[in-house]
């Protein structure tokens, strides 16, 4: 099959990669029909605004590998002594696109073509030209010199596999000399990494005004509600109050939706759930707001924002004033200051640090409560808040009495997966200040999975990083025999002068 006939065409237009790339090539649609190809209104924008580096961030289906592969492909048939590199998430995912997205279309060229550029290897992973130039897909690629290089779904690459992001950055990114052109695509994985990074200082220059060397990255957005095709006609949902409130806050950003598109949008939440404003963003901020794949609390982190539990929910004076902690010293020691307020779990402040004695975070709660001349209830630690070590050898419990302050122990399940069931059980009846508890709401949506290389898989265990210290400090609360009081009643006051022999500041 031919995507195009050569006898009829004018020598010069073969000039023109644009035309090219628009009546040359032939790929599979998401039905699995061969059609010619032609660039949807996102890769048209994207062509129209190209810089030689280039970060991509997006909604899903939105076709970027399979236009910069064609890019590449053409570059290698056009131009003698072409490298070109496409790096995707997995070997699966490699030899997916090497099939679909180089295989395919140069298999498919007009024969007139074809046959004056033919192929001199044609493996697994690698196709090269007579012309001398060559096209690899790969999850690395680290050796030669490369003019065109593709990176495809990096932030899941820094999400999943760490090492393999910071060998991306340090070998492959430094296989493409400067003015070259590299496309760098994804769609967001969480605040944390080298894409969030990458992205956040492309926005900044993009923000303010600054010309961009051949060193910068320029930055790219392409929303859900830019392509065409996310519509339904028929079998219209409700949309409910919430998704009311959701799309007339896009509209006070000025973005426009139609009935049409909306109703799409509910539909497919229905089925993406928590993943929905990360697979599907409206605006490069919400589509890092969301959690990573694989994250624990993502659906209960969405219906709380939904319910317009995580806002403005301040420090409310008189009312008492309790923490719920996670021990670590060398890991991350932290701590979730909570009041009931108006029949919710009120959740007004976060702390954590590392390297740091016992000593330290009395001290910072003390000095929290002062400032707000706060009365504070109960104090709860871990299980292990009792264990003895080698920078406490008398044991934790016995430091903390030493310096007045008299916390619960809350025995934990010892089944994680339990524990995160409990957790989120209770989100419900939770609201988050999100200026007091911002780190900590940051770490709640990254607390997921641990990833298993070997197989492909997510493990049916947490990851341990510093989410999980975050998470551990709220599932103390969420494990705990904490019981709303029918009327508050403070252990003491900050600065009082209460003898009460149970209280932090007894003594």
């Amino acid at each position: 099959m031919a995507s195009a006939s050569t006898a009829k065409i004018n020598p010069d237009q073969f000039l023109d990669p644009r035309w090219r790339l628009s009546n040359l090539y032939t790929i599979t649609d998401k039905s699995g029909n061969a059609i010619p190809f032609r660039p949807n209104d996102s890769q048209l924008e994207f062509l129209d605004d190209i810089h030689a580096l280039n970060i991509i961030l997006k909604a899903r289906q939105l076709g970027f590998t399979t236009l910069c592969c064609l890019i590449y492909l053409d570059a290698c048939i056009f131009t003698p002594n072409t490298r070109a590199g496409v790096i995707a998430h997995k070997l699966d995912d490699s030899k997916v696109i090497f099939r679909d997205k180089i295989k395919f279309p140069y298999d498919n060229l007009d024969e007139g073509l074809k046959n004056l550029v033919a192929t001199k290897q044609d493996s697994a992973d690698t196709l090269t030209l007579a012309n001398n130039s060559s096209i690899r897909v790969s999850t690395s690629m680290r050796s030669g010199t490369l003019q065109y290089l593709h990176i495809s779904e990096f932030g899941k690459i820094c999400s999943q596999y760490p090492e393999k992001a910071r060998e991306i950055v340090t070998g492959a990114l430094n296989t493409v000399e400067a003015g070259q052109f590299v496309a760098i695509e994804s769609t967001a994985e969480g605040q944390d990494g080298k894409f969030y990074e990458m992205v956040q200082n492309a926005r900044a220059k993009e923000a303010a005004g600054t010309e961009l060397s051949n060193l910068d990255y320029k930055f790219h957005f392409y929303p859900w509600w830019k392509d065409k095709g996310y519509v339904i006609t028929r079998g219209l949902p409700v949309i409910n109050v919430e998704d009311r409130e959701y799309f007339e806050k896009l509209k006070a950003q000025g973005i426009q939706t139609t009935p049409e598109q909306r109703a799409w949008y509910v539909k497919k939440a229905e089925i993406q759930a928590g993943d929905m404003r990360r697979e599907f963003p409206s605006t490069p901020d919400e589509a890092f707001e969301q959690a990573l794949e694989g994250a624990y609390f993502s659906k209960e982190l969405l219906v709380a924002a939904k319910q317009k539990r995580i806002g403005g929910f301040p420090f409310v004076p008189g009312a008492v004033v309790n923490s719920f902690w996670d021990l670590g010293r060398n890991d991350n020691n932290t701590l979730w200051l909570h009041q009931f307020v108006d029949g919710f779990h009120r959740f007004v402040g976060y702390y954590e640090n590392s390297g740091e004695y016992i000593s330290h975070y009395i001290s910072w709660l003390r000095e929290w409560g002062r400032d707000r001349n706060a009365i504070f209830g109960d104090h709860y630690l871990p299980h292990d808040g009792d264990r003895q070590s080698i920078w406490l050898p008398e044991g934790t419990m016995k430091v903390m009495s030493d310096l007045k302050f008299r916390p619960i122990i809350v025995k934990r399940p010892e089944n994680k997966v339990e524990a995160i069931n409990i957790a989120r059980g209770k989100f419900a009846s939770c609201q988050f200040d999100e200026a007091g508890c911002s780190i900590g709401l940051k770490r709640l949506k990254a607390y997921r999975k641990e990833w298993d290389d070997q197989r492909g898989v997510w493990k049916d265990r947490p990851l341990h990083d510093d989410a999980s210290h975050t998470a551990d400090g709220f599932m103390t609360f969420t494990s705990s025999n904490y019981t709303p009081p029918m009327q508050a009643k403070p252990r003491e006051r900050y600065g009082s002068k209460s003898s009460s022999s149970t209280s932090w500041m007894a003594g």
